[in-house]
């Protein structure tokens, strides 16, 4: 069992910034990955960024170079820094920490954040 905490959205204007926070508490030492995905309506959600327990992260290309996930160990807390907001980046953002189970065939189990709206408007 994994419980996930987000905070940090907010309405920016477009070229602003936002950091969002992720504190994560329960069975911590299990997890393979946490990450950031979002929905905006009428969308299915989305990848954002992800982090594994190793350090690779990974981006969607519409937020390379304008977004940065990293972690504090210490705290059990992932972070998303977003710069150069834009519009289109409106939209509920949500925690994710995933559970990987290797067996004949890995399978996953994911937890979710409540959610964090975040709006890019002038």
């Amino acid at each position: 069992q994994v419980q996930l905490v987000e905070s940090g959205g907010g309405l920016v204007q477009p070229g602003g910034s936002l950091r969002l926070s992720c504190a994560a508490s329960g069975s911590i030492f299990s997890i393979y990955a946490m990450g950031w995905y979002r929905q905006a309506p009428g969308k299915q959600r989305e990848l954002v960024a992800a982090i594994t327990s190793g350090g690779s992260t990974n981006y969607a290309d519409s937020v390379k170079g304008r977004f940065t996930i990293s972690r504090d160990n210490a705290k059990n807390t992932v972070y998303l820094q977003m710069n150069s907001l834009k519009p289109e980046d409106t939209a509920v953002y949500y925690c994710n920490a995933r559970i990987v189970v290797v067996t004949t065939t890995p399978v996953s189990y994911d937890y979710w954040g409540q959610g964090t709206q975040v709006t890019v408007s002038s």
